[in-house]
C-alpha cells in the first residue's frame, strides 16, 4: 500500500482526521498488525492488535505474554501510527533483533521476523485497520492542538479525569505533563480540593521521605515540629508526583503500601493516617525498562501505570504547531504587530524544520527571547546547532539522545540531499545511493511535501 504525502508542516497523514464539523471528517484508523511465535516454548502462538499498542515480554500484564525465561520482563513494545508499526526495545537482557539485525527502535514489514531472547515471532499486517479513539475536543486545560496524537492523548485524559484512577503521564521532558496533570485535576470532581506537586528528582532521599509522608517532631535531627507530608496536605484533592522515575528505591515500597492502602505512617511515628488523595505520576523515562535493570520496582509500576498517558513529543505533531505558537504568544502578552510577525507562515515554516528536544518548552523559551528582540533570536533553537549537528545533553538516556541525533540528522541530511538535486527525488536517491522508495518515507518522516 502506498503511503499518502504529507501536507503542511508535521506531516500529518492525508487520512488525519478533521476537526469536529468538517465536511472531510472520517474515522481515522492505525494498521493492525498481528504476530506468531515460530519458535521457542511458545510456538504456534498468535496474538493480533485491537489498538495501537502490544508489549510483549514474560510479565502478565503484557498484551502478549511469552514464558521463554530468555525473555524479559518487558521486552519490547509495539506501536502502530501514521508512520506504520514502530518496535521498540525496552532495556531487554537479550536485545531485540529484527531480520537478524540488532535494534533500538525500527519499523516493520510485513513479513519480518522478530528474534526475542529464544523466540522467534513473525510479524505480520492484518486485512482491517483499528480505529482509533479520539477527542472532539482540540483543547484540554491549557494543551493545544487538533492533530490526531493529541486528540488521542485528550481522548485518555478526559476518561482519566471522570475516575479516581492513578494515572502515569509518560513523554519527553517539555511535552507538557505538568500542564495535562493540573487540566485532570481541574476537570474532576477534585478539582475544588488541592492540587499539590512534588518533583522527586529534586529533592535528596532523605527529604524527600518527610516531603512525602510528614514527620513527628523530633523523629530526626532539625524536626522540631510535627509537620504533615504531601498526602495528608492534599487531603481530598490530587497529589501531582513528577518524574517519578527518579524515585529512591528505599522509599518505593512506602510509596506502593500508600496508594495500596490510602494511608501514610509519618517519621517516627507509630499509627498511621488514612488520606484521600488521587495520585498523578509522570515520567521521561520508560519505567519498564527501568524495571527490567532493577531501578524501579515491578509491583509500583504496576499500581502506577492504571491509566498510561502518553504526552506525544512536539516533533510528532508539527501540524499543531500554529495553534501552540498562537497560544503561546497569547499567554505573553505578545503585541499584535509581532503576534503577525511569528505566526507568519514563513516563520512557522522554519519553527517546523528543527527537531525541538525539548519540546513545547524549548519552542517557548525561543519564542520569548523572539518576543524580547522584537525579531529572530540570533541563536538557533537547542535541536540543531549552527553546523547541523543535535546538541548533546548528556542527562538524557543514550537511548534518547541517539534516537533525536539520528532524527536531526535525517531531517538535515534528506532536506539538504533533495535541495542539491534541484527537488528531483530520483536523482538525489541515485546520488545517495539509497532506494528511491526510501529517500520518499525519509522525505514524509522529516515532514517535507517532495
Amino acid at each position: 500500500m502506498a503511503e499518502s504525502k504529507a501536507p503542511g508542516l508535521g506531516g500529518e497523514s492525508m487520512n488525519e482526521t478533521q476537526p469536529v464539523g468538517s465536511s472531510r471528517a472520517v474515522v481515522p484508523a492505525v494498521r493492525r498488525f498481528k504476530l506468531t511465535v515460530l519458535e521457542g516454548p511458545d510456538t504456534g502462538t498468535a496474538w493480533e492488535s485491537t489498538g495501537e499498542r502490544c508489549a510483549i515480554g514474560s510479565e502478565r500484564s503484557n498484551e502478549m505474554v511469552l514464558t521463554d525465561p530468555t525473555v524479559s520482563r518487558f521486552h519490547c513494545e509495539l506501536s502502530a501510527g501514521e508512520r506504520g508499526v514502530r518496535i521498540k526495545d525496552l532495556d531487554s537482557l537479550n536485545g531485540v533483533f529484527v531480520d537478524g539485525v540488532q535494534v533500538v527502535e525500527a519499523y516493520l514489514k510485513g513479513g519480518t521476523s522478530l528474534r526475542l531472547g529464544r523466540s522467534l515471532l513473525r510479524f505480520e499486517f492484518a486485512h482491517e485497520p483499528n480505529p482509533l479513539k479520539l477527542s472532539a475536543e482540540t483543547h484540554f486545560g491549557t494543551l493545544s492542538g487538533s492533530s490526531s496524537a493529541m486528540r488521542a492523548t485528550y481522548y485518555l485524559m478526559e476518561r482519566a479525569a471522570q475516575s479516581d484512577v492513578t494515572v502515569l503521564l509518560e513523554g519527553e521532558t517539555g511535552t507538557g505533563k505538568s500542564q495535562a496533570a493540573r487540566a485532570i485535576h481541574e476537570a474532576s470532581s477534585r478539582k475544588n480540593a488541592p492540587f499539590l506537586i512534588l518533583d522527586c528528582g529534586a529533592l535528596p532521599a532523605t527529604l524527600m521521605e518527610s516531603e512525602l509522608f510528614g514527620h513527628e517532631k523530633g523523629a530526626f535531627t532539625g524536626a522540631q515540629l510535627r509537620r504533615v507530608g504531601i498526602f495528608e496536605e492534599a487531603q481530598g484533592g490530587t497529589v501531582f508526583l513528577d518524574e517519578i522515575g527518579e524515585l529512591p528505591l528505599e522509599l518505593q515500597p512506602k510509596l506502593l503500601h500508600v496508594i495500596e492502602n490510602r494511608e501514610v505512617r509519618r517519621v517516627g511515628a507509630n499509627t498511621f493516617a488514612k488520606v484521600d488523595v488521587r495520585l498523578i505520576a509522570a515520567t521521561h523515562r520508560d519505567l519498564r525498562g527501568e524495571v527490567n535493570t532493577g531501578r524501579f520496582r515491578a509491583d509500583l509500576f504496576y499500581r502506577l501505570a492504571v491509566l498510561k498517558v502518553p504526552l506525544p513529543s512536539l516533533r510528532h505533531h508539527l501540524s499543531d504547531l500554529p495553534s501552540i505558537v498562537d497560544g503561546l504568544l497569547a499567554s505573553m502578552g505578545t503585541s499584535a504587530q509581532l503576534k503577525a510577525r511569528f505566526t507568519a507562515p514563513e516563520f512557522l515554516a522554519r519553527l517546523g524544520q528543527l527537531a525541538w528536544p525539548g519540546n513545547v518548552r524549548e519552542l517557548r523559551n525561543y519564542l520569548e527571547r523572539c518576543v524580547v528582540f522584537e525579531d529572530e533570536a540570533n541563536d538557533q533553537p537547542a535541536a540543531v546547532s549552527s553546523t547541523g549537528a543535535p546538541t548533546i545533553d548528556p542527562n538524557q538516556p543514550y537511548a534518547d539522545a541517539r534516537k533525536r541525533a539520528l532524527e536531526a540528522f535525517e531531517q538535515s541530511y534528506v532536506q539538504a540531499l533533495v535541495k542539491a538535486h534541484d527537488g528531483n527525488v530520483s536523482k538525489a536517491a541515485s546520488a545517495a545511493q539509497m532506494d528511491r522508495a526510501y529517500l520518499y518515507r525519509l522525505l514524509r518522516r522529516a515532514g517535507s511535501t517532495e
